[in-house]
């Protein structure tokens, strides 16, 4: 089944190589791989070591370099070919890529080839199940930054909550997650701190988040939130391109079966929730 996923995103490979001009946005990406955009950059990242930003740069300064040995086309009309927009921006990335001016590279007169690795042969270590998911109405705050500082949003939505004397009608505490961290400016990630509520829309400041019904891998993690990204990649990497699943078009969310308030870091017990087709 690995190698279906494996297909996509070399679909994807196929598709950088031959529009280096074109719109190679995450979004335009995603609907080449056929997958969510949720969803797309996590596989993409966890299965070939690099984010989707960075494959893109690559083939494209490996093209210039290409034609700066191979031709003599000037260096304005090369930089606008592999899809810069000026001579300037072309040298300032291929120096930093091969530590060398355009110019001293030609002269050189040698190349770098660099195939798309992919990950393969490591293991499962942590569980994961398909399991039927009811839908979740949550009451929520926004965070807008880095993830782990969701920590904030959380305190505030409980205070929040105990302002409004609504704590006896939550649940669980859950945490949506709507950017991968290796494609998004850290300043720009968009998530939710969210409890389980039982009652109707909340008021504000307080946001009503649905998080619809149905199949779900479930990644049952132990242990410090630090370790989250690594059960990230493990989900991606290797369980789903085994599994022959395809995630729905909505983000992934996080249950927290326990607080860290009363609970320690080595017993910390968070499901990440990946929605599939």
């Amino acid at each position: 089944m690995g190698q279906g996923y494996e297909k996509r995103m070399l679909r994807v490979v196929d598709h950088i190589h031959d529009h280096p001009t074109g719109d190679l946005s995450l979004d335009a990406l995603a609907d080449v791989a056929a997958l969510s955009r949720f969803h797309f950059h996590r596989i993409y990242r966890a299965m070939t070591g690099e984010t989707a930003a960075q494959t893109v740069r690559r083939m494209r300064l490996h093209r210039a370099a290409v034609a700066l040995v191979q031709g003599k086309a000037p260096l304005a009309r090369i930089a606008r070919d592999v899809g810069y927009p000026n001579a300037t921006s072309f040298t300032r990335a291929f120096t930093e890529a091969y530590a060398m001016p355009p110019a001293a590279f030609r002269k050189r007169g040698e190349l770098r080839p660099f195939p798309p690795t992919f990950r393969t042969g490591a293991q499962l270590m942590y569980p994961v199940t398909i399991r039927h998911e009811p839908a979740r109405h949550l009451a929520a705050l926004p965070h807008t930054g880095p993830y782990p500082e969701i920590g904030r949003a959380f305190e505030k939505l409980f205070a929040a909550l105990a302002a409004r004397d609504l704590l006896a009608q939550t649940g669980y505490m859950v945490g949506v997650y709507y950017d991968d961290p290796s494609a998004t400016p850290a300043a720009d990630l968009r998530s939710h701190a969210g409890v389980e509520f039982a009652s109707a829309a909340p008021e504000a400041p307080l946001e009503s988040v649905t998080l619809p019904a149905g199949r779900h891998a479930v990644l049952t993690f132990t242990g410090p939130y630090a370790g989250l990204p690594a059960a990230y990649d493990q989900l991606y990497a290797l369980w789903l391109p085994e599994s022959g699943e395809i995630p729905a078009d909505s983000p992934p969310f996080e249950i927290y079966r326990n607080s860290p308030m009363d609970t320690p870091q080595e017993a910390l017990i968070t499901e990440i929730c990946l929605p599939l087709r």
